[in-house]
């Protein structure tokens, strides 16, 4: 009897032990390191130095550097720059140019008044025409408008004391973005965040911080690509503009853009305006919506009642659940970009590299 019981305990611990899902070890962190230089292009040089940058950005943030979120990195790093930390920009003379007169012509400035400005000489000896003459990448045109802003008149005239160049480095992060994440930084930022964004480092840093920093309940990686180029949420909430014109029969541009910025309550956006219109049946006031969509930003957003009735509406007038997450439709623009290009075409190439990463 006792043999028996015996038996049957051990019987039991087995198939106990059989469907407990494997507990992966957690690997060190020289076998990540590993992983990721396996994972970079052969070629590249420095591939020791970018793996160490791409798990400090991860680990650095608490994120985890499993294989899906260091592709991750490596997809958009790729897909933005071709692995280079300060990569060049075809026709830079030509936009930087360009932005000068354009804000000259802004405050009625004569051309000659600027023509001269320009043949200053710069704090490195040569001119700023010059130097205009010889910029390859956003940071050779960041310092030269830094300087051209802080040493002539006219310079600070034009700009306002602010540098016009906004995204720079590997992964092509916002400056902007940046300076309002710099908190936990783990290396010294003597030069500004400014600087530490044109770095490899910095540039990997922030923008692993703008592609895997925030929590979100997307099934598909793809979903965060196209955030990465269209904001944070700007998937989820392109859902949410889906399900408002579904319930409301209201055509709505699905750019993830739940506000018009600066909008007074008497004179809303155009989805604010068709939330109002299914406000009776959502037994929510202009007020209470106008709450619910300032947390468009956040999570939290989908734990409001505005987010969970508009759904309930859409799903029951479509006859099934309807996505929660939707490609923002937006057409990129930008002095740098010589062909029409949508957030829909960047998330889908970045995830056919992050794919091809995977499987390698």
């Amino acid at each position: 009897m006792i043999q028996r019981l015996c038996c049957l305990t051990l019987l039991l611990l087995l198939a106990g032990c059989a469907t407990q899902p494997a507990v992966q070890a957690q690997r060190t962190p020289t076998e990540v390191r590993a992983e990721i230089v396996r994972k970079l292009p052969a070629k590249l040089d420095d591939r020791q130095g970018w793996a160490a940058d791409v798990y400090v950005a991860l680990t650095a943030q608490d994120i985890e550097p499993s294989t899906a979120n260091l592709c991750a990195v490596l997809a958009v790093a790729e897909q933005e720059s071709t692995y280079n930390a300060d990569p060049p920009v075809p026709g830079l003379p030509r936009i930087a140019r360009a932005e000068i007169d354009r804000r000259a012509d802004a405050l009625h400035l004569p051309n000659l008044l600027v023509d001269a400005a320009l043949r200053i000489d710069s704090p490195d000896g040569r001119s700023y025409a010059q130097r205009l003459e010889g910029v390859r990448t956003e940071r050779d045109m960041s310092e030269l408008y830094e300087d051209f802003i802080g040493m002539v008149p006219l310079g600070g005239k034009l700009f306002g004391g602010l540098n016009p160049v906004h995204t720079g480095g590997p992964m092509q992060v916002s400056i902007d973005f940046a300076q309002a994440h710099a908190r936990g930084y783990p290396y010294a930022l003597d030069a500004g965040v400014r600087h530490e964004v044109f770095t490899r480092r910095g540039g990997l840093y922030f923008g692993t911080t703008h592609l895997l920093g925030y929590p979100a309940h997307y099934d598909a990686m793809l979903y965060r690509f196209a955030d990465f180029n269209a904001g944070w949420y700007a998937s989820r909430n392109a859902a949410f503009q889906n399900a408002v014109s579904k319930a409301s029969g209201i055509k709505l541009a699905l750019d993830g853009d739940l506000l018009l910025p600066g909008a007074s309550l008497d004179n809303p956006g155009s989805t604010e305006r068709a939330v109002r219109a299914l406000g009776t049946r959502l037994g929510l006031d202009d007020a209470q919506i106008r709450r619910a969509l300032q947390r468009g930003d956040r999570l939290e957003f989908e734990e409001t009642a505005l987010y969970t009735q508009v759904f309930a509406l859409a799903d029951a007038a479509a006859g099934k659940p309807l996505p929660r997450a939707v490609l923002p439709g937006i057409v990129l623009e930008s002095p740098k970009i010589t062909r029409q290009l949508t957030t829909a075409w960047f998330a889908d190439r970045v995830n056919t590299r992050w794919q091809r990463c995977m499987q390698h």
